[in-house]
């Protein structure tokens, strides 16, 4: 059901998204490089929506017909089973449900309890009670974050349950979250999004990221509608844009950051900006090469480091490039400038605070104390944000 203001103007958010198209897919990893990375944009114009500048783009995808069949085979089911879902006004076929409502990955002890009532297996009864004793926590955890549904379907085929039952211990499909890599001042009616296809293999079966495989594969260049939706995000610029800027990105963490040096220079703001980016080899994964080295040439970006993690034998991460400039680094912090982060937050996040509580104890003769401190507060005069994943 469409949302409407007293206007009459349609309101498109997460519950009621909008049907965008995409208009422009473009490889930006070259080829022989490990990883896929892509540039896409998506057509907003007609929605009203407004975004800004740090701002997240939700995309609902819908799953591959092919992980979708995989599944139905190993289940046993044709797909033309009948079923209701949570939150639809009408039935639909098991089919449609897991193509575009339900999540084919993430199972839970929940599930597994369920399955060890309802396999006929005795072997299967046996391994699944073992599981979800409480004595084998850690072992579960591992277990459920290497597999999904379908591994689950292959491993114990004895379960005599209908579809319906089956369902009903599904998650839903849910969206995805996109750093947005554009500005809304040059780009008022489009989002872009740079973004790695997941590809891993495990337990002998090739599997993909559900949003960013359909991006790169499925998504049919203007002849598809997709359901997004802004989310608002407190990873923002500073409101003088006269203030310098330091931002740290790795792999697709530099899309926010594409959308600040944009920012900045449409508007000629005064302060400087700085760019740390990190991936694995510039001759395949230097993402947006040509933008950065053309505004470093028209100085619409005042430093840029790179690091490239697997160009020689010691591998160089952007917080040594950091490390190797912090005297420079604690002269725009002690002036006013902003520190930004986005990337992964399991170690690169980690590492790159560290480095930055090492500037602060380096070159400002902080103790480590004082240095924690001093970051606190600038986390809270929001001069130090994070966007990680």
């Amino acid at each position: 059901m469409k949302l409407e203001e007293e206007s009459g103007v349609v309101v498109y958010d997460k519950s009621n998204p909008f049907p965008a198209g995409l208009v422009e897919r473009r490889r930006l990893s070259r080829d022989g490089s490990e990883k896929e990375t892509f540039h896409f944009v998506i057509d907003i114009a007609g929605s009203g929506m407004k975004y800004e500048v740090g701002d997240w783009l939700g995309l609902y995808p819908t799953n591959d017909p092919k992980a979708v069949d995989e599944l139905l085979d190993a289940l046993g089911f044709s797909g033309d089973e009948e079923v209701t879902l949570a939150k639809l006004e009408h039935a639909v076929t098991l089919r449609q449900g897991l193509l575009h409502h339900l999540s084919l990955c993430d199972p839970s002890r929940k599930f597994l309890e369920w399955l060890r009532d309802v396999v006929v297996d005795p072997l299967e009864k046996e391994e699944l009670a073992r599981l979800v004793h409480p004595e084998n926590a850690a072992e579960l955890r591992e277990y459920l974050d290497s597999r999904d549904w379908t591994d689950l379907a292959m491993e114990f085929r004895s379960a005599n349950v209908s579809a319906q039952d089956y369902v009903n211990h599904l998650k839903r499909l849910m969206p995805r979250l996109y750093s947005i890599a554009s500005s809304p001042s040059l780009y008022p009616d489009e989002v872009h999004l740079t973004v790695v296809v997941l590809r891993i293999e495990a337990h002998e079966r090739k599997r993909n990221g559900v949003a960013s495989a359909y991006l790169a594969e499925r998504a049919m260049l203007r002849d598809e509608k997709m359901p997004v939706f802004i989310a608002h995000s407190p990873f923002s610029l500073p409101e003088d844009l006269g203030t310098d800027i330091i931002m740290v990105g790795a792999g697709t963490g530099v899309a926010p950051f594409r959308a600040f040096v944009q920012e900045y220079e449409h508007k000629r703001a005064a302060g400087r900006k700085w760019l740390f980016f990190g991936e694995q080899r510039r001759s395949f994964n230097y993402l947006y090469e040509e933008e950065w080295e053309q505004r470093m040439n028209k100085k619409h970006l005042t430093r840029l480091d790179l690091a490239f993690s697997r160009d020689q034998a010691h591998k160089v991460y952007v917080q040594d490039k950091i490390l190797e400039n912090a005297a420079e680094v604690w002269n725009w912090i002690k002036n006013g400038a902003f520190f930004y982060i986005c990337g992964d937050a399991k170690r690169m996040a980690k590492d790159v605070d560290l480095a930055l509580h090492r500037v602060l104890e380096k070159e400002a003769k902080m103790s480590a104390e004082e240095a924690v401190a001093y970051v606190k507060q600038m986390k809270k005069d929001k001069r130090y944000q994070k966007d990680v994943y």
